[in-house]
């Protein structure tokens, strides 16, 4: 075998299940992400619980971010044998444990000596690593290997991975770059991604890599006209959303409409008060309804100092962007049903944040239940609906009056379907193409992957025509393995 040499288990038949292992030599190797697979995609229901390979001679997991598709297999990693460091940047050090705390209470156990051994172990094996900062994670006679993080810009700690690989013995050396999930321009909280300087083989994601986003300036303007007609429907405006980036985003977003519009209110929304419609901006909760959000949430309060200077801002001139006084959070299952049953009967209009964003799972599943077959409600998508999940099936049937399958019940759709653009946490197909064209010395050979066979054939073509505006040679693949 040929070194360095790398084997993809994951993220190469669709967008989930990240999981790359770069063998360095014969005996040792790192993993990059170790995620689980995702809707109706190849091995999402056999393998999602799986570890398929050899956990002998990995050196290292880095994880580039804490989202399930990158993480959620690191249970099963552990259990395998594997106790070499978790390698991640210093947010994610923070956030990690919190997610897989989530996870092993619906995966495995709530007993809570079996959890804190879990998580102590985590703890034990987690290694916070600056951003910016060669980190050594190999070093011989015949391999010398040190990794960098750099922001990603995709949620907050988020990170490229930079692998520097000498062997001394040959005077060869190789740059190997892991793009993880690269964010978008302007995305609140975060420093967008810069590229690096040089790359010999890039590992790239694809997910939008055939289309461009739409304007992300003008998003606001036009989430607010969204909230505007739920309000003028009275009815609850359903947000599914992941707890981790998208969340705190839409926070961030919809603190400064009512910032603007100067209707913050000095005393705290309630739900229990019986108020006539209609109701207007100022007495809009708005209200997250997850456990996950809410820990993940306080977290990003507390590593402010990773955030944009936008934001900083704002901290600045005394605003809470993650914690003003309309925001309400849910957190015991009785008060859930509570809620679902109080908006769903009385028609008050309501912002309802809740996972997970692919409708899959989780606490948004009992409002789509209680509230789709209702006009007076509206449900509105930001973010990528994996193909196969109730998300993306209500995306395509909603707007014609279709149903969707929901937990072995089929239920009718009359509630207003919005599809809003310009939130993608993922760079698009310009985003994607400049990431590489930043570079000082371009990559000699990419390798697509997290995306869909189209959006990686689209890109690859696109990739092509870069180089020739340079007349050099790229060797551009998708994997299959």
């Amino acid at each position: 075998m040929h070194y360095p040499h790398i084997i993809h288990h994951g993220a190469i038949n669709g967008v989930t299940g990240s999981c790359h292992q770069l063998h360095m030599d014969a005996q040792s190797s790192v993993l990059i992400d170790c995620g689980i697979f995702q809707g109706n995609e190849p091995a999402a229901e056999e393998r999602v619980r799986n570890i398929e390979f050899s956990v002998q001679g990995i050196d290292a997991l880095i994880v580039t971010h804490v989202h399930a598709d990158h993480i959620g297999r690191i249970p099963y990693l552990l259990a395998a044998g594997f106790e070499g460091p978790i390698i991640c940047s210093e947010p994610s050090a923070k956030l990690l444990p919190l997610v897989l705390e989530d996870a092993f209470k619906l995966e495995f156990s709530r007993d809570t000596r079996n959890l804190d051994r879990y998580l102590q172990r985590v703890r034990k094996q987690t290694v916070a690593v600056p951003f910016g900062q060669w980190f050594r994670i190999s070093q011989s006679d015949t391999l010398q290997a040190r990794i960098r993080l750099q922001r990603a810009g995709h949620i907050l700690g988020s990170a490229y991975v930079e692998c520097d690989l000498t062997y001394p013995q040959t005077c060869m050396s190789q740059r190997i770059v892991f793009s993880g999930d690269l964010g978008a321009p302007n995305t609140p909280l975060l420093l967008g991604p810069q590229s690096p300087e040089r790359a010999d083989i890039l590992i790239l994601e694809s997910t939008y890599g055939d289309r461009l986003h739409e304007d992300r300036v003008k998003r606001q303007d036009r989430l607010e006209r969204v909230i505007d007609k739920a309000l003028a429907d009275q009815g609850t405006l359903l947000i599914p959303a992941f707890s981790l980036g998208r969340t705190q985003e839409l926070l961030y977003e919809i603190e400064d409409i009512l910032h603007r519009k100067s209707l913050l209110t000095p005393a705290a929304v309630s739900l229990d008060e019986d108020q006539s419609l209609p109701i207007n901006w100022p007495q809009l909760p708005v209200i997250i309804d997850s456990p996950l959000a809410s820990r993940l949430t306080a977290a990003y309060r507390g590593l402010d100092i990773y955030w944009n200077a936008h934001a900083q801002q704002r901290l600045k001139a005394g605003r809470s962007p993650l914690n003003f006084q309309q925001l309400i959070t849910v957190d015991s299952h009785a008060k859930h049903l509570q809620v679902v049953n109080y908006l769903s009967s009385t028609g008050r209009p309501a912002i309802v944040i809740a996972a997970n964003g692919m409708c899959s799972n989780g606490r948004i599943v009992n409002y789509l239940k209680a509230m789709l077959g209702d006009e007076r409600h509206n449900v509105l998508f930001m973010g990528y609906q994996a193909q196969g999940t109730p998300g993306a099936a209500i995306q395509k049937h909603g707007p014609k009056g279709g149903y969707v399958d929901l937990e072995g019940e089929r239920h009718r759709i009359s509630a207003d379907i919005t599809t809003l653009g310009g939130y993608s946490a993922h760079a698009d197909q310009l985003d994607l193409l400049n990431f590489v064209s930043g570079m000082d010395h371009w990559p000699e050979q990419i390798r697509l992957v997290h995306g869909e066979i189209s959006a990686k054939q689209a890109l690859a073509a696109e990739l092509q025509v870069l180089y020739g505006t340079r007349n050099l040679p790229v060797d551009v693949l998708i994997p299959a393995s």
